[in-house]
């Protein structure tokens, strides 16, 4: 049985005030999100946490069955300068992890957080899981393993919109396998 409250607590004390609880039978995982991974984004083949050195698709939606409880943290931010997303994702993700580590620590040894955006933890990622400088600490996000975030969130009652510049408010989303 999962403590929700001690969850919760822990999500709000770092600074996380809007979320909500889903079950993995709720997260759509598609073959199409990895198509867009594979023939739209940048990063496809070059980390060690986003496709092709993630499990298939057959494997993530079997993962998500294993759980229960996801907690999905919403983040919102509006830029000034596009060009500042990057580092304030890096510093997001990081800011996020000491959540997974303390609901680890209350006693679900299951918990594994996915980050909102691409790790982006390192300026050079090495580009495979292999060669990776921060093992411990470097989460895929949801996308990576075939989430389809903009159903999957919309589902469960969070806003989300295609931006179509970049001067726009974002929704982001990490999600918090919970057992």
């Amino acid at each position: 049985m999962i403590d929700k409250v001690a969850i919760e607590s822990i999500a709000l004390k770092h600074g996380c005030e809007d979320f909500k609880w889903i079950s993995g039978n709720d997260v759509q995982v598609c073959q199409w999100v990895r198509f867009k991974c594979m023939f739209g984004c940048s990063s496809y083949g070059k980390k060690g946490v986003c496709p092709p050195s993630v499990p298939s698709i057959s494997e993530c939606r079997e993962l998500f069955t294993e759980y229960e409880h996801i907690l999905v943290l919403h983040i919102v931010v509006k830029l000034d300068d596009p060009n500042d997303r990057m580092e304030w994702s890096r510093k997001m993700n990081l800011s996020l992890l000491p959540i997974e580590r303390e609901a680890f620590l209350v006693g679900h040894q299951k918990t594994l957080l996915l980050f909102m955006d691409e790790c982006r933890l390192c300026n050079d990622c090495p580009g495979t899981r292999e060669d990776c400088r921060n093992l411990t600490i470097a989460r895929p996000c949801p996308e990576a393993l075939g989430v389809d975030v903009f159903s999957t969130v919309r589902n469960a009652g969070f806003s989300i919109e295609l931006l179509t510049d970049y001067g726009q408010e974002m929704n982001r989303y990490a999600f918090l396998l919970v057992e």
